[in-house]
């Protein structure tokens, strides 16, 4: 009796885990949602970040290489301190 009760424990734990990966599995399956590039915002905003749309991807991957490190560039720019008053 003790046996089968450990035999019918096993079954469901097994149940239990096959059900879990067969979950995650599936949720592997469900299409990945494509990123959404901004709408073109207007010339002369701070901060606009514009991409290109055309070009091969290793262009539009050194564009936006040198906007982040122009943007670096800018952050790291000495900012005037205040007068002591």
């Amino acid at each position: 009796m003790r046996g089968l009760f450990g035999l019918v424990g096993l079954l469901v734990a097994l149940a239990v885990t096959g059900w879990l990966v067969r979950q995650q599995l599936q949720s592997l399956r469900t299409p990945v949602p494509v990123l959404q590039v901004p709408a073109p915002s207007q010339q002369g905003q701070a901060g606009a970040v514009t991409t290109p749309t055309s070009g091969t991807v290793g262009q539009q991957s050194q564009h936006l290489q040198q906007q982040f490190k122009q943007a670096v560039e800018g952050a790291m720019q000495a900012r005037p301190m205040p007068a002591d008053q």
